[in-house]
């Protein structure tokens, strides 16, 4: 199934209400299940965590630069998360992606809707917008070096049987993510608070290094992004 199959698949389960608010699951048969579901059926069937491809982040926001920018923007943790999960591992004490590894996890997928009447600085109106982007799990951890975090920080762990990972092992992993200059010379942080500033705070002056990191965001991500109006369920063109 293509990537543009996939999120009309999940707009469809978002538009019917069939998608629960936060963490879902999406398996290999291309259905959408809420965590809780998932933690369920796995202990009826563990086989249930290698048919998951896919983990949907579903939200709303208020704020316009998170709807440009979901990757980057929605839930800093999520892409080092789920990669840790994939390789192997789960992480003590956080229950996000379930209680076991996830070999066959692909895709991240953001889905958001807008608030009411929010505008952005260029005057583009996202009120009943959904913003579906999907991200290709192996391609955005390798774009932001987390396989040599990693085993920076794992060390032998990685050739070890024992996957569990103590939680200050994850932030550091996360803390060594995001201090990274990867979007136009800007970490993590300082990236989103620029977008934010440009697009929530009208500080047009930003326009060019918007454009640069937007760039950088494209290289680093390589997001599948599709708009949809939530009065038509139709695809919006930007």
């Amino acid at each position: 199934m293509s990537e543009y199959e996939i999120v009309e698949r999940v707009k469809d389960w978002y538009r019917t209400a069939s998608i629960k608010a936060y963490y879902n699951f999406l398996l290999n048969d291309i259905t959408i299940i809420s965590k809780k579901s998932y933690k369920r059926s796995y202990e009826h069937d563990p086989y249930i965590s290698k048919q998951v491809i896919g983990y949907v982040d579903n939200g709303r926001t208020g704020f316009v630069f998170t709807l440009e920018f979901p990757t980057l923007t929605i839930d800093w943790s999520i892409i080092p998360y789920a990669y840790l999960y994939k390789k192997g591992y789960v992480i003590r004490g956080h229950s996000s992606f379930g209680p076991a590894p996830l070999p066959n996890l692909k895709y991240i997928i953001y889905c958001i809707t807008s608030g009411t009447g929010i505008t952005s600085s260029t005057g583009y109106e996202f009120q009943d917008r959904l913003v579906i982007e999907l991200v290709d799990l192996d391609v955005a951890a390798n774009n932001l070096n987390l396989p040599k975090i990693i085993y920076s920080v794992l060390g032998s762990k990685l050739l070890s049987e024992n996957n569990m990972i103590e939680y200050g092992e994850f932030y550091e992993i996360n803390k060594q993510m995001r201090s990274q200059k990867l979007f136009a010379g800007h970490t993590w942080n300082d990236a989103q608070d620029i977008a934010y500033r440009y697009f929530d705070k009208n500080e047009r002056d930003l326009s060019k290094e918007v454009f640069k990191i937007s760039e950088a965001y494209e290289r680093v991500f390589r997001p599948y992004r599709v708009v949809y109006d939530t009065k038509t369920w139709e695809q919006v063109l930007l």
